[in-house]
């Protein structure tokens, strides 16, 4: 299996994306600010998830790790909160984004609370 395999990957590199494409339509002058942040974390969700799967022999840093993906996921979600507030996107628009956070969060719990699924071995 490939990292690309994995479904949190895969939703989170969607998310990802998602955001990218919302994100170009928000002021200039948050082109440094909300706009970089938010799309940095979201990315960095799907880029330590792929980190994570290539540590796997590690247990230790496997999970450490996931951690992290999921908090770059909470923060994607403050970031979202934020744009919520200033009016960039919408309140639909927040739900659907913030649904995704939740279910790629569960993913990740998932792949924490399971390792030997994903070829983590015991040391």
């Amino acid at each position: 299996m490939r990292f690309q395999d994995l479904l949190a990957y895969q939703k989170s590199f969607d998310l990802a994306m998602k955001i990218f494409q919302i994100t170009k339509r928000f002021p200039k002058e948050e082109m440094y600010s909300l706009t970089d942040q938010i799309r940095r974390s979201s990315r960095s969700v799907t880029v330590t998830i792929a980190e994570s799967y290539r540590k796997r022999v590690f247990p230790k840093h496997f999970h450490s790790k996931l951690t992290d993906a999921d908090a770059e996921n909470s923060e994607t979600i403050v970031w979202l909160e934020f744009a919520l507030k200033c009016s960039y996107i919408d309140e639909i628009e927040f739900e659907e984004l913030n649904s995704n956070c939740i279910e790629i969060g569960k993913l990740i719990n998932y792949m924490i609370l399971n390792p030997k699924k994903f070829g983590v071995k015991d040391k």
